[in-house]
């Protein structure tokens, strides 16, 4: 494991005391030995009250709504996996053969759930405290960015709140068509706004995440034109 400490203490600035906690957090539940599914449990529910913590701090006038879906962004498991991909974790994992050939090193779900055993970990092996630091650590960055809560809402529900706004029409959405196989479709649609004499389109797996594309140009389209 020295190379995975050699890591922990170049990211994040933390050296274990007890490195048995260190092996834990790292190890998938389809290797042999104990796993890191408790830690996982625990490294959560300290990250949400850390992460809670922070965005009522930055954010003192959201609502109890907004904050809720600030921490939502936040914790939910890409954007755990993004961060332990930036830091390298999946190098360090330790997974059954099965999972090594599949390629869980990057699975998203892996790499969430161990980044959350580890701060379990620092929790049990150093206390709250090292564990909040370790966790600012690595949200500095996204905590720096934090966008406001409306940014968070979805394209469809944002463009449909813009046009409300201006008394003006709801867009139109037209599935124009479905192609591929039942296992890998594909929705194209248009989003229509009458009143901007504008139609924008969108191509994806699922009707919703194709009107969803569709709406989020519109949005472009406004903001580019100063609609």
């Amino acid at each position: 494991m020295n190379k995975a400490e050699s890591w922990l203490q170049k990211t994040l600035e933390y050296r274990f005391a007890d490195d048995a906690l260190l092996t834990r957090a790292l190890t998938h539940r389809s290797a042999a030995g104990t796993n890191n599914e408790r830690l996982e449990f625990l490294g959560d529910a300290v990250l949400d009250f850390v992460i809670s913590e922070a965005v009522f701090e930055l954010r003192p006038d959201a609502s109890e709504g907004d904050l809720s879906k600030l921490r939502s962004s936040l914790v939910k498991d890409a954007s755990l996996a993004q961060l332990a991909g930036d830091l390298g974790l999946g190098d360090h994992l330790i997974l059954g053969s099965g999972e090594r050939k599949s390629g869980g090193h990057r699975r998203e779900s892996i790499l969430a759930d161990a980044l959350e055993a580890i701060f379990g970990a620092v929790y049990l092996d150093s206390g709250f405290d090292a564990a909040c630091e370790v966790i600012e650590r690595v949200f500095e960055q996204r905590l720096q960015l934090l966008p406001d809560a409306a940014d968070l809402r979805d394209p469809k529900t944002r463009l449909q709140e813009w046009l409300q706004g201006r008394k003006m029409a709801l867009p139109e959405y037209e599935l124009v068509s479905v192609t591929g196989k039942a296992h890998a479709q594909r929705f194209a649609v248009t989003c229509t706004v009458a009143q901007l004499s504008h139609t924008t389109d969108g191509n994806s797996t699922t009707r919703r995440k194709a009107e969803q594309q569709a709406a989020r140009r519109m949005l472009a389209f406004i903001q580019e034109t100063g609609e």
